[in-house]
């Protein structure tokens, strides 16, 4: 998170100076800089991928065969020839016009927005995809101000940032650049912690994949990474297709799933409105759809969209005069459905108000629910959305089911569990995404995926304990002899705890305190200049043993209501749910009206006495504030 936010302040310092160095307004110069930044970013990845490559790459006459494009194809990523690599157009000469390049049609290249434009066709020419969707509008740019844009983006934060970056930095752009074109309700970037969500729970391996609401086409990108990382190819193993209404985030699609060496049908415009339009004809036909889609949408026409089918339990409800339905959120989880062939899986975010709107879409609910389509619901709380703080819920769907789940559904209420990124922005991590989706394995009777994660922790947690002694001695090599020897003794508590977690956490707390202990009594007798340097190697050390101790608060929740693998209903976070039960409370969807509230952890503190106290000492404080209300008037009666 702190390799985003520092690339948000560099894109705010380049929108800056393209307000300043130029006249173009935010809709003529996002989609270049959105542009260079996919550039930076394939960049990134060419130069990783190529290292791979050339590690079991052969050699003939002592020389390594050169990489070529078909190397890349094989690791889904986009290869790069030289004039559009980053690094060759930030190093290029000032004067370009007396340094004699030319196209490879032989033609001069008289400018660095010359050079880039080429660059751009160069890249478009390596991936059938692109053709005529990267900008060549580079000259209107003066060469200075576009060698200081290219300069701006040549740093390795880019290199840092995984997932969908493109997205991510765009909606950055709506925010704060482009308030017109962010001003249409319920167009939002889709946090990359509930993407994989989605994909971790639909666990899609092969076959067709669709988002009728695509975006920058983050389900995408995270398909791609799940089933590359299954040791399988997601070029080979799926088929990815896309609608996206705004063409210009339709651009944004193509380029990110091309950066991740994805290839995929997307259509864009008025036939990509999926109000009114299948475009590729899938109805009854995918494998897997994902979607984010704009909440709470109105004035959808309702004949245009009941003749454009996918609607198999009918409309929502429509205003009798306008002929236009009011609420849209049913459309789309009608569509998703309907998409789906008979052993689909579907994963969607959608508003929470959706799972238990009244009136006709109560009614589509209860048609819903009792196709025994209906798999998992998941609440998510507020803060989740980068510009949005807005709850919403995840749906799934499957319908191939496991006979034994077929007449139920699990509800999870993620609502308390999170990670704090800003005072703004919450997520899931990594581990608490594995948490989450080893709730819906057991639910599923997949032990074995349960037992999985434990060993992962297990081997996650040994590596850190491991790893531990040479970023202790780094830090001890800092402070003074008699303060180490003492340090150094107690790491050993650490390494005798094994897996006993308890025991382990107790000893990283108290190496925790030992390492602040250790700074402060080491301040008194080391060199001043070597001060900061010491203060900073405790600090990161702290910083470490922290992140462990995360990793082990993490597998202490699974464990202690699993156990070693038993799914049993956890008050305030999860139940299954059966569809009587879901009729008993009007079909309603929402997982707080079924896993119910935790009860509050004892702290120890007798209610009664703490009031009583509280009243005390409020007392004590008026009667003290109503005396210096008196000296105060006395002395201003005085001054008069």
């Amino acid at each position: 998170m702190t390799n985003i936010k520092k690339l948000e302040a560099e894109l705010w310092e380049s929108a800056d100076l393209l307000r300043q160095g130029s006249k173009l307004t935010s809709s003529q110069y996002c989609m270049p800089v959105l542009a260079l930044l996919f550039l930076r970013y394939a960049f990134s990845r060419f130069k990783m991928v190529e290292a791979e490559i050339l590690q079991s790459r052969p050699s003939r006459g002592g020389r390594v065969m050169p990489v070529e494009p078909s190397d890349f194809a094989a690791k889904s990523a986009l290869f790069l020839p030289q004039e559009a690599q980053y690094d060759y157009l930030v190093n290029l000469p000032a004067n370009i016009a007396d340094a004699g390049l030319k196209t490879k049609d032989g033609k001069d290249i008289n400018s660095l927005g010359e050079a880039v434009n080429y660059a751009m066709q160069l890249v478009e020419e390596q991936s059938e995809q692109l053709t005529g969707v990267l900008p060549k509008s580079y000259t209107m740019f003066a060469d200075d101000l576009l060698a200081d844009l290219l300069r701006i983006f040549n740093n390795q934060t880019i290199d840092k940032v995984g997932g969908d970056v493109i997205g991510r930095i765009y909606e950055y752009f709506l925010s704060k650049f482009a308030k017109a074109v962010a001003s249409d309700d319920g167009v939002f970037f889709t946090p990359k912690s509930l993407v994989k969500m989605l994909v971790n729970v639909l666990e899609p391996t092969s076959g067709i994949m669709l988002d009728p609401a695509c975006g920058s086409g983050g389900m995408f990108v995270q398909t791609g990474d799940f089933v590359n990382q299954a040791g399988l190819n997601a070029n080979t193993q799926m088929t990815f297709y896309g609608q996206e209404k705004v063409e210009y985030n339709a651009q944004l699609c193509l380029m990110n799933m091309a950066v991740h060496g994805l290839n995929g049908k997307i259509v864009s415009g008025d036939e990509a409105n999926s109000f009114y339009h299948d475009a590729y004809n899938l109805e009854g036909k995918c494998d897997y759809v994902m979607a984010n889609p704009p909440f709470n949408v109105d004035k959808v026409k309702s004949e245009s969209a009941w003749a454009a089918g996918r609607l198999p339990f009918g409309l929502p409800g429509v205003n009798a005069k306008s002929k236009e339905i009011g609420n849209a959120n049913y459309l789309w989880i009608s569509y998703f459905h309907a998409y789906l062939n008979d052993h689909g899986r579907a994963g969607f975010v959608m508003a929470s108000s959706a799972t238990d709107s009244a009136n006709k879409d109560r009614d589509i609910r209860e048609k819903l629910v009792r196709t025994g389509d209906v798999d998992v619901m998941v609440s998510v709380g507020n803060n989740f959305f980068y510009t949005l703080s807005l709850p919403c819920s995840l749906w799934f769907f499957d319908k191939a089911k496991r006979a034994e789940n077929r007449d139920k559904v699990l509800f999870i209420d993620a609502r308390n569990y999170y990670t704090v990124v800003d005072r703004t922005l919450n997520e899931w991590t990594e581990w608490q995404l594995r948490n989450l989706q080893a709730i819906v394995h057991l639910y599923r009777g997949e032990t074995d995926k349960y037992k999985r994660l434990l060993d992962d922790y297990n081997q996650a947690i040994d590596i850190a304990v491991a790893a531990l002694d040479e970023q202790a001695i780094s830090f001890s090599e800092l402070i003074d002899r008699d303060t180490r020897g003492h340090f150094l003794g107690t790491m050993g508590w650490i390494k005798s705890a094994g897996h006993n977690y308890a025991e382990l956490k107790q000893s990283i707390e108290g190496q925790i305190n030992q390492t602040k202990g250790c700074v402060k009594s080491a301040e008194s007798f080391i060199e001043k200049r070597k001060v900061k340097a010491m203060r900073q190697a405790g600090e990161d050390f702290c910083g470490v043993l922290n992140s462990l101790l995360t990793v082990i608060n993490e597998h202490e929740w699974l464990t202690e209501k699993f156990g070693e693998g038993e799914y049993k209903d956890v008050l305030g976070l999860c139940k299954i749910a059966t569809i009587q039960e879901i009729e008993e409370k009007n079909y309603s969807l929402t997982p707080g009206a079924y896993v119910g509230v935790a009860e509050a952890e004892d702290d120890g503190v007798n209610f009664h006495e703490r009031m009583t106290e509280i009243h005390a000492e409020l007392k004590r404080l008026n009667d003290e504030a109503n005396v210096l209300m008196s000296e105060i008037l006395k002395s201003w009666e005085e001054l008069k």
